[in-house]
């Protein structure tokens, strides 16, 4: 009876909830939730929204093990269903709140195809956006009209930002316009550009550009894009193709047209009437306005007042800007501001939201500020080949997506062939993106977005990709021998696949002082003497060359500080998990496991 009494009743929050709802969620009184928000300080009626961390924080003093609401879509997602990526600011949404907003495009392509230049066409035909002068550029988005509707187009510098920004949390992006000279076809970054927008499950639209050169082939372009996938709707396809010179001026309309039929095809909507919430575009610490920050208003409406959080930034909003510079009151869904009031510079890719007051604000911060500090604690938890078949095993799985990365053109296809050869029973590979060269950061984001695995063949990860990945957890796998890599992905798929792993020595260091901390135990203090002592390894504790412990390491510290790692040469304290027999004199062994390299 008395395991009965400990065990608390898990209730599933929105991301926002009225206070009548929270209360029915719970099957409590109204009185009582309203009780409880003042003592926390929240002033609020019955029918007034609240965010999920102060209805958690109510939850948790009522007795109850509060939990974020899933949206119900979340699974359709990972299926590879067609969805917005707008679901999960939607959740809680009752669909009669819902209207109609502009859509939000992103323009993808390769380097020379005249990205810019479109834009640029797009923005002048607007007349308040071409009076604008530079200020457009500096907020990163604007918005133009046509034929009496919005549209938000977001200047993007292109598919590496557009993933790194995914792979952040922000989905900012509703339809894809991708950008294809007509005299030059498809390109590698073309293709890239496909494999992002079709990870981040966005309708695309081609813009076929500078089709006013004598040398322009529009036809052989489209056959190219039929060979990726993107069959043109002339041909009978769904992709709408549509021609276009941004030098000319030519087809800019018909362009606009196509977005505002697929907005319209995938019911664009959002509720104005809501606190709001959406993605940081970008920041900066400007010497006259102090800590701005340009948003794009995703869901609810922005008001000059409303109290922000954005990752651990918070304040009340001072001012709002538009694109043209001018200041405003609100911003409705769909709407690019910079916001000045802030208390830091947020980051670009993070999502901002509105909280009753700054009190809420400040004690969100500081949980955010603590799940931090464990996560940063915690050893980064990888996605690997090795999961992927432990979970078919469990039938957990379904489909593995590989990012394919090789030396040269030629091995790509039958690379790509092989692997999508392999089908055991229902499993299969996915193949989310195959080219050639070293395996880059923007590589690392699309596996995060797409939750991929990267295998690489006679290629190696460049250092930003090796750390991008080390901290993300995600798996780089490299090959010299092509039935190597095939036999790999093979076993993970029959979920036989038996990895081998070494210990890789990475640092040491001598224990010169032990500190007792109350609840905590013995803390080394140590000087690094060579490699580097890393939070997120394993180390052994060696006395006149015998082993006294093995472990993870628990803190790291430098000047009372948690550190990820520290160098040579360095002095710093390390806390290890379940040790706490120190002495002077002793080494530590800093170590990591590495699967041991595949012939």
């Amino acid at each position: 009876m008395n395991e009965e009494v400990k065990e608390k009743p898990v209730v599933e929050i929105p991301d926002f909830v009225t206070v009548r709802q929270l209360a029915e969620l719970m099957v409590v009184s109204p009185i009582d939730v309203i009780k409880e928000l003042m003592s926390a300080g929240v002033m609020a009626n019955i029918n007034q929204q609240i965010d999920y961390e102060t209805a958690a924080i109510v939850a948790q003093e009522m007795g109850f093990e509060p939990r974020e609401e899933t949206p119900a879509i979340a699974e359709e997602t990972a299926e590879g269903g067609p969805t917005l990526l707008w679901d999960r600011l939607y959740a809680g949404e009752d669909p009669e709140n819902l209207k109609p907003r502009p859509p939000v495009v992103t323009v993808l392509g390769h380097v020379d195809h005249g990205k810019t230049s479109l834009l640029d066409a797009i923005r002048h035909t607007d007349v308040q956006a071409s009076e604008a002068g530079g200020i457009t550029q500096h907020i990163g988005a604007h918005q133009v009209e046509h034929n009496g509707n919005s549209i938000t187009f977001l200047d993007t510098p292109g598919h590496e930002a557009f993933t790194a920004m995914r792979a952040r949390g922000a989905h900012t992006t509703d339809i894809a316009v991708l950008v294809v000279a007509a005299d030059d076809g498809v390109k590698p970054q073309t293709v890239e550009a496909i494999n992002h927008a079709r990870a981040a499950r966005v309708p695309i639209i081609v813009a076929l550009n500078k089709i006013d050169k004598p040398t322009a082939q529009p036809d052989v372009v489209k056959q190219q894009l039929a060979g990726m996938g993107l069959e043109p709707d002339d041909w009978g396809g769904t992709t709408l193709c549509v021609p276009v010179s941004a030098k000319q001026k030519i087809g800019l309309d018909d362009l606009l047209e196509a977005i505002l039929l697929v907005a319209s095809s995938t019911e664009i909507k959002a509720n104005p009437d809501r606190s709001a919430m959406g993605s940081v575009l970008e920041g900066h610490l400007e010497r006259t306005l102090g800590a701005t920050a340009t948003i794009l208003v995703q869901n609810g409406t922005l008001r000059v007042g409303d109290v922000v959080v954005a990752s651990l930034s918070y304040g009340r909003v001072r001012r709002m800007l538009d694109e043209s510079g001018e200041s405003i009151e609100e911003a409705p869904p769909s709407t690019p501001v910079m916001i000045l009031g802030l208390s830091g510079v947020p980051n670009a890719g993070e999502m901002f939201r509105v909280v009753p007051d700054e009190r809420t604000a400040r004690a969100i911060i500081a949980k955010r500020e603590d799940e931090l500090a464990t996560k940063a604690a915690a050893p980064v938890r990888a996605f690997t080949l090795d999961d992927f078949s432990s979970r078919i095993l469990a039938g957990q799985a379904k489909e593995l997506n590989l990012i394919v990365k090789t030396d040269v053109q030629g091995s790509i296809e039958p690379i790509v062939n092989s692997l999508e050869k392999l089908v055991v029973g229902d499993l299969k590979v996915n193949v989310v993106h195959a080219a050639a060269g070293n395996i880059s950061e923007t590589d690392v984001n699309l596996a995060i977005v797409s939750h991929a695995i990267i295998v690489g063949f006679h290629v190696s990860p460049d250092p930003a990709a090796r750390r991008k990945a080390e901290n993300e957890g995600v798996d780089i796998r490299t090959y010299d021998i092509i039935y190597k890599l095939i036999d790999e992905v093979d076993m993970a798929l029959k979920g036989m696949l038996e990895p081998t792993y070494v210990d890789v020595v990475i640092g040491q260091a001598e224990v010169r002082e032990v500190f007792q901390i109350p609840r905590i135990g013995a803390i080394a203090g140590c000087y690094v003497r060579d490699g580097e002592a890393r939070r997120n390894a394993r180390a052994r504790v060696l006395r006149n060359e015998e082993q006294l412990f093995d472990g993870h390491v628990s803190s790291l510290k430098r000047f009372k500080k948690d550190t990820r790692e520290v160098r040579a040469g360095f002095e710093c304290g390390v806390g290890l998990e379940g040790c706490h027999d120190f002495a002077e004199g002793d080494t530590i062994q800093f170590y990591v496991k590495e699967r041991e390299k595949t012939a």
